[in-house]
């Protein structure tokens, strides 16, 4: 059994394949068995087809455009999808790459556009490989240059655009819009019988790798803002990793912050997430605080958040207890996915291209090292490059209206879904 993903987002077109090492296609029983190729080699032949050799049929765009129709027209039933739809239309100006697709957008588009469009990314010398599992090496490098080192230098040149970066080693991708201050204010109505609401909280913030929308990094900021800080604390901070683990532990903090304010002490919420975009090519990105709550405590809910935030900035600082705990639940998290094939391919991806310089072999070798060594003055410092200023902040709340004609009862309530940073657009996945 082979299944295989594609997807595509701001970044980067990926295709994820889960398959057997085994041999698969056995025919015959006992002694006559004949063995069939291995799932390895059955996928290197089909990444191969894909590459040069793939077939492109109109029934199959035509499934594939429907699909995205359905996705769309949910959306505008989706309360928290759409709310989180307005939020990045008035963050990014608009901006048709980080919200969701149209219909009018899906329907335009011809096959030719769409063959074009993908297979322009198909060029041999820009292609990564992440291959994890229990094989043995030297047989899958044999079948990588067997089945993808014959394909073609120039395969797919015909369809590379004009403009169209081809210098791997020096590819730059742009940054996210700039926001706007001061930031905005959003409210929304939907239609819907369950009487819920939701609010938003969000903001700028570095990518995954500590890039800013502006190009300067998390790194340099604190070094120009630290200029009296020791050598050790120097070298700490301009490790390729401090940032991407910096930003992972200040998750966790805030997310504990949120759970202990917003729900436990005002009891406002069932549940208060926070999380980035996590962008690792394009500079910048967002955070995001997604907060559940009744009607008449939406805007309540949305206050506690932003008093959170500025709290952790001034009132009550990061602890000594507070880096502990998050350390912690780092590790445990990638001490546990370092078990799965699919996390070690995710850890590999990206570490041979120019385009995310921090993301290489120590990504992987000195992460639990690098984790130990950051203190609370190293997260507090990094909190201050999230801009959490009330006039750079962009909020939103979300709110159902019954139906005309539909009588609740108001001593009925239900519990809103919980999401996190889910994707209509570039906050939702």
């Amino acid at each position: 059994l082979l299944m295989v993903e594609i997807n595509c987002n701001e970044e980067s077109l990926m295709i994820d394949f889960v398959f057997p090492t085994t041999n698969v296609g056995n025919v015959g029983f006992g002694d006559d068995i004949k063995l069939g190729i291995t799932g390895t080699e059955a996928v290197m032949q089909i990444v191969r087809e894909i590459i040069v050799g793939f077939q492109w049929e109109e029934d199959a765009l035509g499934r594939s455009k429907q699909s995205y129709r359905s996705a769309h027209e949910g959306l505008q039933k989706n309360l928290e999808g759409l709310t989180t739809e307005r939020i990045m239309e008035s963050m990014t100006q608009d901006d048709g790459r980080f919200l969701s697709i149209s219909v009018d957008d899906v329907d335009a588009i011809t096959l030719e556009e769409a063959r074009s469009a993908v297979m322009s990314q198909m060029i041999p010398s820009e292609l990564e490989l992440s291959v994890a599992g229990d094989f043995d090496v030297n047989a899958v490098v044999e079948m990588i240059y067997r089945y993808l080192g014959t394909v073609p230098a120039d395969a797919n040149s015909e369809y590379i655009r004009e403009g169209q970066i081809r210098d791997v080693e020096n590819q730059e991708f742009g940054p996210v819009p700039p926001l706007l201050t001061p930031g905005k204010h959003t409210e929304l109505e939907l239609t819907d019988s369950d009487p819920r609401a939701v609010s938003y909280v969000a903001g700028a913030a570095p990518n995954s790798w500590g890039y800013l929308a502006d190009g300067t990094t998390i790194a340099g900021r604190i070094l120009e803002k630290e200029k009296r800080a020791s050598d050790y604390d120097k070298k700490r901070r301009s490790h390729p990793i401090f940032a991407h683990i910096a930003l992972a532990l200040l998750s966790e903090i805030i997310n504990r912050r949120l759970f202990s304010n917003v729900r436990e002490r005002k009891q406002l919420t069932y549940d208060a997430n926070f999380s980035f975009t996590g962008f690792e090519r394009l500079k910048g990105g967002w955070f995001l605080v997604t907060v559940t709550a009744s009607k008449e405590n939406a805007q309540k809910a949305l206050e506690a958040c932003k008093e959170t935030l500025q709290s952790i900035r001034k009132g009550s600082p990061i602890s000594a207890d507070n880096v502990e705990s998050a350390k912690r639940v780092v590790l445990n998290r990638h001490e546990g996915e370092l078990r799965t094939s699919a996390y070690w391919t995710s850890l590999m991806s990206g570490i041979q291209q120019e385009s995310i310089p921090m993301k290489g072999p120590l990504s992987v070798t000195d992460f639990n090292a690098v984790v130990e060594s950051i203190t609370s003055q190293d997260l507090q410092l990094v909190l201050e490059t999230l801009g959490l200023d009330d006039e750079k902040l962009y909020t939103a709340i979300g709110r159902t209206v019954q139906p005309e004609g539909l009588e609740m009862d108001e001593e009925i309530t239900r519990t809103a879904p919980v999401i996190g940073m889910k994707r209509g657009g570039a906050l939702i996945n």
